[in-house]
């Protein structure tokens, strides 16, 4: 059977439980004013922000909202992510315990600064 292909942010958070639907409804309003002007798409059939190129990924799970900030965004933060579970690219938010509003929005800031910059350099090329 074939993967549903999402087209909208709202119809991916539709098909989420009644428990988890505010939690990405928060990752989402908290990524969109750390970088209003950043478009939101999906991508990897997964909610998305764009701005200079892409800036992070989110997604919902049974147990946890997923974070993709690029492998930058995680070092940069490393200090303030060991209470979460981390790979290169990924952090993974607990379900049961309140988004880290400060830190994600301090993340994306990082993004929205790093690809800033990487446009800025391309430009002057």
């Amino acid at each position: 059977m074939e993967a549903h292909k999402f087209t909208t942010v709202d119809e991916y958070i539709s098909t989420f439980p009644q428990e988890i639907r505010p939690i990405l409804e928060k990752m989402r309003h908290t990524i969109s004013k750390a970088a209003p002007k950043a478009e939101e798409v999906i991508s990897y059939n997964m909610p998305a922000f764009k701005l200079n190129g892409m800036l992070v990924y989110y997604a919902g799970y049974k147990k946890h909202i997923g974070f993709y900030p690029t492998a930058s965004g995680i070092a940069e933060f490393a200090d303030e992510l060991t209470d979460y579970k981390t790979s290169k690219g990924a952090i993974q938010f607990p379900i049961d315990k309140p988004l880290p509003i400060g830190l994600i929005t301090r993340i994306v800031k990082f993004r929205v600064a790093e690809n800033n910059e990487k446009a800025l350099a391309k430009k002057k090329k």
